[in-house]
């Protein structure tokens, strides 16, 4: 019998155990390796970060969805991989042997060496990481109610991308909430962003663009770009624009919330397992596999799969993860069965949807642009259609999102 170690139940993760139950039907032992009980909806995380819903209401617990005369949950972290002995090192756990491996071990954020950012910055990446975002805004609102320090009102984004144009909504369209914690009008909780890119959600045309954008002026968001972040301090960030000489001075903002959403890069365990690859993510070959072993599938956020005829990946996201791992079930099933592989993988990128609160959204799906309220309620829908292909139809019930309705 073989045994196929899947390490991490993110999107790409326990799609790929989910589907393997399907096909394989108890020909195989899976483990599925995961530091958390439970999966997380990550593409969610903006409703715990801004305190709109508990962790519980995006996730459910593995034990759901394994199949427990085929598969077992281990819940450990991940030290290392030993592909030369096929061997997977954990932090708490015996070592585990396997025949198969998948690696789906998501993100970590980078610092880029900035000063400060390790110790005075919260990133967000997972429920842990959201909990404490929100955590933080609401002990500073209540703490305003004491030292009427209006750095606590302040909200600084470091980084203007799609996942962080996303939390600044959930955060900015939570105003009222914060408002009354900290006793003030909705209008005195600033929000605002600092990037680097001249051109934010570049996934857009300029229309559709400059819609989304307009949508983050409407709730509030003030925007600095193009511009690099210098150092960051317990209550002010600093940065230059990038039009500005090296010699002058940076300009400051001064806050006692920061949140970091720049340095995206794959779990470090695969740059300590020794495997090829840059910033922790693995160009993998035409079947999902990395260089160097045919036995292992590199997923979601630790992967790099390239856009045909181009020299740069397609982004990471929820959507790719499901596509990859959907394949990657596929391929292995096919080489335990002994049935002819599939033919080489290929990515059809669906669009992209990008919400600002609950309410506001922009997206582009199958090359139409939607906005407004259809944009908001396609945003829900394909919400709820990653939750159906990983935890079915009794997840998806349970912690869907069906208010599409406003």
């Amino acid at each position: 019998m073989k045994k196929i170690v899947v390490l991490g139940g993110g999107f790409a993760g326990i799609k790929t155990v989910v589907e393997l139950q399907k096909k394989l039907k108890r020909e195989v032992e899976i483990v599925l390796v995961d530091r958390n009980p439970y999966h997380c909806e990550t593409n969610r995380l903006p409703e715990v970060a801004s305190g709109n819903h508990p962790y519980t209401r995006i996730s459910y617990n593995f034990t759901d969805v394994l199949d427990d005369k085929m598969s077992k949950l281990i819940v450990d972290d991940v030290t290392t991989v030993d592909y030369k002995n096929k061997t997977v090192h954990l932090k708490n756990h015996a070592d585990l042997k396997y025949d198969y491996l998948v690696l789906g071990l998501g993100f970590v954020l980078g610092t880029f060496g900035i000063s400060g950012v390790k110790e005075n910055t919260l990133p967000m990446y997972n429920t842990e990481t959201a909990q404490a975002i929100r955590d933080h805004i609401y002990a500073k609102m209540e703490d305003y109610q004491k030292t009427k320090d209006p750095k606590d009102l302040r909200i600084v984004f470091c980084g203007a991308g799609f996942q962080a144009i996303e939390l600044a909504g959930a955060i900015a369209s939570s105003r009222d909430k914060y408002a009354k914690m900290a006793g003030v009008d909705p209008e005195k909780i600033e929000v605002r962003m600092i990037d680097g890119s001249p051109r934010l959600l570049p996934m857009f045309d300029d229309k559709q663009m400059k819609y989304a954008l307009s949508l983050v002026d409407e709730v509030g968001i003030k925007i600095i770009k193009p511009a690099r972040i210098e150092k960051v301090e317990t209550d002010a960030v600093y940065y230059k624009m990038t039009s500005e000489k090296d010699e002058e001075d940076p300009h400051k903002i001064e806050a006692n919330t920061t949140i970091w959403m720049m340095g995206f890069s794959g779990n470090p365990v695969i740059a300590a397992s020794g495997f090829k690859q840059n910033r922790g993510r693995i160009t993998v070959t035409e079947h999902l596999t990395v260089p160097e072993d045919e036995a292992i599938y590199a997923l979601g956020d630790v992967s790099a799969v390239m856009v045909p005829g181009k020299k740069w990946p397609w982004p990471n996201t929820a959507q790719l993860a499901l596509s990859m791992a959907g394949y990657a079930a596929k391929d292995i099933s096919a080489r335990v069965l002994g049935h002819s592989r599939p033919n080489p993988y290929r990515y059809h990128d669906l669009g992209v949807d990008v919400a600002i609160g609950d309410t506001k959204a922009a997206a582009k799906a199958l090359g139409h642009n939607y906005r407004g309220y259809l944009a908001s309620a396609l945003k829900k829908i394909i919400d709820d259609k990653s939750l159906m292909e990983t935890g079915g139809i009794k997840e998806t019930l349970a912690v869907g999102r069906f208010d599409l309705y406003h």
